[in-house]
């Protein structure tokens, strides 16, 4: 029985470090190109609105985009905060037993202020929409991480179709804000933002 939850939680582990570099390499070609030309039939004589519809999205998504922002920037905040409330229990039993993976250069306790300040202060940024595609860049790096731990703590509790005792799953929180900070660093904070 301990070897079948042995064999569950390490194809879990893949299954998720599968799904980030997924998601690396959707977020490095976005970087490279953010913004892809649109062909036009007309394309000698464009006008400047036509221009500029090129590379600023239309009112309803920066609209929807502005909408996530803020929602994320009240609701992530306080992760960070209960980071620092006490960062020594997270580091021992959250860093130190599910992320062992992270690189040794920083101590758990390290990790564990550093995502807390991630947390902390990059939702603020994203709302505000100063350095927004960074400030999404590193909100998903730590839940990522979120996902990561949850995974490996409690298995995939029967995803996709399981029913579980709690009615989502432990991962469900952490996979919905991270899918949400791939959707802002890969389209922008549209047209209402402090910085593109």
């Amino acid at each position: 029985m301990h070897s079948r939850v042995a064999c569950g939680h390490i194809a879990a582990r893949r299954s998720i470090i599968r799904i980030i570099m997924t998601m690396s390499l959707a977020a490095s070609t976005a970087i490279a190109q953010p913004f892809a030309p649109r062909a036009h039939a007309n394309k000698g004589r464009r006008s400047v609105a036509t221009r500029a519809s090129e590379s600023e999205p239309s009112i309803p998504v920066s609209l929807g985009a502005l909408g996530l922002r803020l929602a994320q920037g009240a609701l992530m905040v306080h992760n960070g905060l209960d980071k620092l409330a006490d960062p020594e229990g997270f580091a021992e039993f959250v860093v130190s037993q599910h992320l062992d993976f992270l690189p040794d250069a920083l101590t758990p306790e390290q990790w564990t202020i550093g995502a807390a300040g991630v947390e902390i202060v990059a939702p603020v940024l994203l709302a505000i929409g100063v350095l927004p595609r960074l400030s999404a860049l590193s909100l998903l790096g730590t839940m990522s991480m979120a996902v990561v731990f949850h995974v490996h703590a409690t298995g995939l509790e029967g995803f996709p179709l399981g029913v579980v005792e709690a009615h989502q799953y432990a991962f469900e929180t952490a996979s919905l804000y991270a899918a949400m900070y791939l959707y802002l660093f890969l389209a922008g904070p549209g047209r209402f933002s402090a910085m593109k």
